[in-house]
């Protein structure tokens, strides 16, 4: 099906259309998830989330920008949104803890964090890569989660974060030196023990 026929499709209400959409983004929609979100359980539900944003908003989807990278511009917002929802529970939570009240304290479980791509043998490294990945300032971890775990080119991540193409590369460029850095610093320290 044609992207042009599948977007009239959606928006005329199309169910099986909209079946289509679905079996054909699941697995980028959820793999971009996880990439930015890295908890199995919170990725599937945003990328539920995805798609009834899709499904509710496909009326107003003008075709200015292809329909993966709107979908992709989606994800990047709703996990964002999530995550700093996140991080206001848990400085609440840190808030409430200094007053006495533990009990709803939130934690982020990184090191059992675990990819599907990811072999079993490589568990550990996988875990303290996505870590130094977590690690980087939100922008540099959104261009590096879409170019090297979902292969986006730097012209459709400039689409989908809304930046020039050379503020991409610069995003990218500072998160692989930064990477680099934190990584060379653990395996120093790892080499040593």
């Amino acid at each position: 099906m044609t992207e042009p026929l599948l977007i009239l499709q959606l928006q005329q209400g199309n169910e099986k259309a909209f079946g289509y959409l679905v079996e054909n983004f699941q697995d980028r929609v959820y793999n971009t998830c996880l990439g930015i979100l890295r908890n199995a359980e919170d990725a599937e539900d945003i990328a539920q989330e995805v798609f009834v944003e899709v499904h509710r908003s496909v009326q107003n989807f003008k075709a200015e920008s292809k329909l993966s990278t709107w979908i992709y511009r989606i994800c990047v917002t709703k996990s964002l949104d999530h995550l700093r929802g996140k991080k206001r529970k848990k400085r609440f939570a840190f808030v409430k803890s200094i007053f006495g009240e533990h009990d709803n304290e939130l934690r982020f479980e990184i090191p059992d964090f675990v990819h599907p791509g990811v072999q079993l043998e490589n568990k550990e490294r996988a875990a303290y890569l996505f870590k130094a990945i977590e690690d980087l300032p939100e922008n540099q971890k959104i261009a590096f989660t879409l170019n090297k775990i979902e292969c986006l080119s730097y012209q459709e991540i400039s689409e989908v974060t809304e930046m020039s193409v050379s503020a991409v590369e610069s995003l990218l460029f500072r998160a692989k030196q930064n990477l680099k850095k934190i990584l060379t610093d653990y395996y120093e320290q790892n080499e040593k023990a």
